[in-house]
């Protein structure tokens, strides 16, 4: 049976890693386990809707959607942006090729927390920097 291992931290003040959420599955008949609530003791159990196994769950997540807003920054952006004659250039060198010339566009990221951020595209490699 598969279950979602409880990782223990051990530091407090260490950032403490995600356990991993994996499917459960019945030891009885093999199929899959699905969360359900038992309201009498108010504790979540997973059970098999074939032959009602029930198993008490180890840990409160079932479900864990993890967003990465990184790419959220440069979204949209080719390396055929250096090629675009309607951005502004500069001479700003490329840490990559050192090419003196690149296009520069701002973030597309628009929240509170971020500030103004130039992003540079070398007109030669396509690399992005900043």
């Amino acid at each position: 049976m598969s279950t979602p291992a409880a990782s223990d931290g051990g530091d407090a003040s260490a950032k403490k890693p995600l356990e991993q959420i994996t499917f459960r599955f019945c030891s009885e008949c093999s199929n899959m386990l699905y969360p359900k609530e038992d309201e009498n003791q108010h504790r979540l159990l997973f059970t098999c809707r074939t032959c009602n196994f029930t198993d008490p769950a180890t840990t409160s997540c079932i479900y864990r959607n993890i967003l990465n807003n990184k790419a959220g920054e440069t979204a949209g952006v080719t390396q055929d942006v250096g090629s675009d004659p309607t951005l502004p250039r500069t001479n700003k060198e490329c840490p990559a090729c050192k090419y003196d010339q690149a296009v520069f566009f701002q973030s597309q990221q628009r929240s509170a927390e971020t500030g103004m951020r130039l992003f540079y595209v070398c007109c030669d490699c396509g690399n992005i920097f900043q």
